[in-house]
């Protein structure tokens, strides 16, 4: 007889229910339980894991030594979202902390206690150090359990650049508890999260100087793209250093590495990451990291102890919420069934400046032989011409076969039509599979499908192809007329 997944999946979760069940007479020393799966850390992939567990029928704790929620909705990205839309709506600083704090207020319980608990998940304050095969301390209590999921993220790096611990340095979690405006702001490094708040303070009203080591913003884009954002900062007053790295920091400013000094009152480190294991003693439980302290993981989430998987930033991976929410729901059904889900590789990315840079799949420099990319510039895009934000352009990477294999979008809420080329890559959609959808007009997509279109344009216009239409083409006005010459006998 042949046994479904699902049906192996349904008998698990009853095994497992039976397993934990209390018996006898008096209920079971919580101490005493064996939970189906212990969930390490509380933000988005620690939430979406317990909740997709719990739902699953497994009994799950969950363990958070701060606030339930992360990064995400508390300094990261809703705070920041909510930062650039009010700099440029003119808002004034305490206007604009105003709003995000009513924004993380609305947002805040998605993400609570009861909704988590509201599943079956039991939440506990405290920290985790794993001891043995199957345990963890928590705050002094012994946990034993069956899996684990650790979901404990990332922090903000402050790297060893001389005076920088002593000039006490804002980073992307301590700004937000600032009580004024700095009159003078600089940021150190030019990545997503250090154009996105130099741009936000620059609108604000503070002096903001960007300093970055590369050559250029954003490594990871279109150098295209990353020219557009340094303009568009350049055009909103943000003072760029490129090429230029910080050598010594004080409260007062930083000595560059050309002797150069820039003075401000407070200094934002945006460089990079770091994961937060280091107390979590996973050496002991055999879980392997890498050289900057990562869990290191296969396609389903495990760790080299089968017995524990990790999601979200704490794995080393892209750094997004939407990254973290799919880990979590990965690692919550494999820990809870047994499951073997894999994660998918195709992650959109957006940052959120203006105008927006939005990109997915395979780069769009450095192709491999026989790529090409297509591209179309919003200066011929008539909804950005009615707008004014003619500055950006949709670019598609295309492989041997035709096949979409990447995109980049810059514009505004670029991250919007976005959506559509990581649906083109994700199912390998063709340029003419794409070219064939009917778009509304006017919109910022018209970018992506004017490129699709005019590709196939270009190959018709071919003098091969040319040929064969205009061969095709006189043999059916050659058949028609012999046709009319028939019927008219």
């Amino acid at each position: 007889m042949t046994v479904s997944s699902d049906t192996r999946a349904d008998a698990r979760s009853r095994v497992l229910q039976r397993l934990n069940r209390p018996s006898g007479p008096s209920r079971q020393r919580e101490d005493d339980r064996v939970w189906d799966v212990l969930v390490v850390g509380c933000g988005t992939a620690g939430l979406v894991a317990a909740k997709t567990a719990a739902r699953m029928g497994a009994h799950v704790l969950v363990v958070e030594s701060g606030r339930l929620g992360g990064d995400c909705l508390f300094t990261g990205c809703v705070p920041s979202k909510t930062l650039l839309a009010a700099a440029r709506s003119g808002a004034d600083f305490d206007t604009a902390m105003d709003r995000v704090r009513d924004t993380v207020t609305a947002i805040a319980p998605d993400d609570d206690q009861e909704s988590l608990e509201a599943t079956g998940a039991v939440v506990r304050p405290g920290r985790v150090r794993f001891t043995g095969p199957g345990e963890a301390d928590v705050s002094g209590r012994t946990a034993r359990f069956l899996q684990a999921v650790i979901a404990t993220g990332a922090s903000p790096a402050l790297p060893p650049i001389e005076g920088l611990a002593d000039a006490d340095p804002l980073t992307s979690e301590t700004v937000w508890d600032l009580a004024e405006l700095p009159s003078r702001l600089t940021v150190l490094g030019g990545g997503p999260i250090g154009c996105e708040l130099a741009q936000a303070f620059a609108g604000l009203g503070s002096t903001v100087t960007l300093v970055e080591v590369e050559s250029r913003l954003l490594g990871a884009e279109d150098p295209d793209a990353a020219a557009v954002v340094a303009d568009a900062l350049v055009a909103d007053g943000v003072d760029v250093r490129l090429g230029q790295a910080a050598t010594r920091v004080d409260a007062t400013g930083v000595t560059l590495a050309d002797g150069s000094t820039v003075a401000h009152d407070r200094v934002l480190v945006a460089l990079g990451r770091t994961p937060r294991t280091g107390d979590l003693d996973l050496d002991r439980v055999g879980v392997e990291t890498d050289e900057r302290g990562f869990v290191v993981v296969d396609e389903t989430l495990r760790s080299s102890n089968p017995r524990i998987l990790a999601a979200g930033d704490v794995t080393g991976g892209p750094q997004f919420t939407h990254v973290a929410g799919v880990h979590g729901s990965t690692a919550g059904s494999n820990a809870a069934l047994g499951l073997k889900r894999s994660v998918t590789d195709v992650v959109p990315r957006v940052t959120y400046t203006h105008p927006e840079v939005a990109a997915v799949g395979a780069p769009t420099h450095d192709l491999p032989s026989g790529w090409r990319t297509l591209t179309t510039r919003h200066a011929e895009v008539d909804r950005a011409v009615a707008e004014g934000e003619t500055a950006g352009f949709s670019r598609l990477v295309v492989d041997r076969r035709g096949r979409i294999r990447g995109g980049t979008v810059v514009g505004p809420r670029a991250g919007e039509s976005l959506g559509e080329v990581s649906l083109a890559v994700s199912q390998g959609v063709k340029i003419s599979g794409l070219a064939g959808v009917i778009h509304p007009y006017p919109t910022y997509n018209d970018g992506i499908w004017s490129a699709t279109t005019d590709d196939l344009r270009r190959t018709l216009e071919g003098a091969v192809v040319s040929r064969a239409l205009k061969g095709a083409s006189r043999g059916r006005r050659l058949w028609l007329r012999a046709r009319d010459r028939v019927s008219d006998r």
